[in-house]
């Protein structure tokens, strides 16, 4: 049996104890969850077992092979569900005043796109929009490298760089990109008001359209030499870079 690899409309498959705990945990719609009888004989499949019975989610034991030919992961870990797992239009992402908003421009491996959610869910960014050509939020690998970001943080899918715009446009959003040399020092560079982050893909960077959107651009320094950083990496530094000097205030309250 062919290993499931792709998602489709707003299913998703959620795999792993944690992620599956976690998917529990937020609410999330699980549509069928499927675990191995040696993993439920565990401590940590007996507690599962009772956080689903708990939440009112049904579950069936299931042959370890067959729950294995269905999974993504390399090594699979005894439980795997599948979830309704919507994603929001541009319209809908939350507005706040003051908050960072992260724009993935092309970001087409779902492990690199898993990583940043998990980075600006931690750093405390509003929202994850995603233009055209990212790889899908509900990707396997992006689930799982997320660690439960990508089932809490608000992710639009295929979204225009106008339309993220134009629904925050209220807060006058400034737009930022990370350059590699030749930008303001992050450590200088005026990161107050709200602001769209927007990140590339490892290797071509951010697009000529949404790079001319950007009133700031920033460098982070580097000792040489080395020239640059992972692009997830480089965004998580700006994001806790931003987190950092925020910190001091109140958190931001939403739009009216």
């Amino acid at each position: 049996m062919r290993r499931v690899r792709r998602c489709k409309d707003d299913r998703a498959l959620i795999e792993g104890p944690h992620l599956v705990g976690e998917a529990v945990a937020s609410g999330t719609a699980l549509e069928a969850v499927l675990a191995a009888p040696a993993f439920l004989a565990q401590p940590a499949g007996a507690d599962l077992r009772r956080r689903l019975d708990a939440a009112g989610v049904a579950w069936e034991e299931v042959e370890e092979d067959l729950l294995d030919a269905v999974m993504d992961a390399d090594s699979p870990r005894g439980v795997a569900a599948i979830a309704h797992l919507p994603r929001p239009a541009a319209g809908d992402l939350p507005r706040h005043a003051g908050a960072v908003y992260v724009y993935a421009d092309g970001i087409q491996d779902p492990g690199n796109l898993g990583a940043l959610a998990r980075s600006a869910e931690a750093a405390g960014a509003a929202a994850l929009a995603l233009g055209p050509g990212c790889a899908h939020p509900n990707h396997p690998r992006a689930l799982r490298a997320s660690a439960g970001s990508l089932l809490r943080l608000p992710a639009a899918r295929r979204v225009a760089a106008e339309a993220v715009e134009r629904h925050l446009s209220d807060l006058a959003p400034r737009w930022a990109a990370l350059a590699t040399r030749g930008g303001t020092a992050l450590w200088d560079c005026d990161l107050g008001g709200t602001l769209i982050l927007a990140v590339g893909a490892e290797g071509p960077g951010l697009s000529p359209a949404i790079e001319a959107r950007a009133e700031v651009r920033l460098t982070i320094p580097l000792a040489a030499p080395v020239e640059s950083l992972n692009a997830t990496v480089a965004a998580s530094l700006v994001l806790f870079e931003i987190r950092r000097r925020k910190a001091p205030e109140a958190p931001a309250g939403p739009a009216p």
